[in-house]
């Protein structure tokens, strides 16, 4: 039980890679991040003998809502995320930004880290040897929407990112991982 924390809570890493891309790292602006989906539900068909046949159901996609606050309406370069618009359309990389709406659907990757190691530098990094840590990477995904509310007079960003949770060869889009500080984490592959 020495290795166990008791929770995880104030810093998370939130890195997002658009294929072919580099990290970005979007922790300095957000505020939460949640998780739904990805039910492995079934059916249970009645029979004429009383008895029960199940019948499973494909397993739904995962979403995750983020919420932040955004500096600029993209991220003209660098590592550091500054707005959310240009993941949902093509970036604009020179200043002014202006990030027009279009038919792009990029694929991505979002990864989330937790850890007790305040020095860690994304969520895509690889651990410390003595560090606690819970991961989890979604691929090939796509950001479905960015939504802006001004009704607590501060702009506020609600972003949806959708995963489903297999390729087309059946091959996994959903990671999760985790490490009781007994051994690290490896870094996430690139995402090509």
């Amino acid at each position: 039980m020495a290795n166990v924390s008791d929770t995880f809570s104030e810093l998370a890493y939130l890195s997002i890679t658009k294929k072919g891309g580099s990290d970005v790292d979007f922790k300095t602006i957000i505020e939460t991040i949640d998780t739904a989906g990805g039910a492995k539900d079934f059916n249970s068909i009645a029979s004429i003998g009383g008895g029960r046949l199940k019948s499973f159901t494909p397993q739904e996609d995962i979403e995750v809502t983020i919420e932040g606050y955004a500096v600029e309406a993209g991220t003209d370069s660098g590592t550091t995320g500054k707005g959310f618009y240009d993941l949902m359309h093509t970036a604009d990389t020179s200043q002014p930004l202006a990030i027009s709406v279009d038919h792009a659907r990029d694929e991505y990757q979002v990864a989330i880290l937790l850890t007790d190691n305040t020095s860690q530098t994304n969520a895509t990094a690889a651990t410390s040897a003595t560090d606690k840590a819970k991961r989890l990477v979604m691929k090939n995904g796509h950001f479905t929407q960015v939504n802006a509310s001004f009704t607590d007079k501060v702009w506020k960003y609600t972003i949806t990112f959708k995963c489903p949770p297999f390729q087309k060869d059946g091959t996994a889009n959903i990671t999760y991982e985790s490490s009781d500080g007994t051994t690290s984490l490896s870094a996430v592959a690139s995402y090509t």
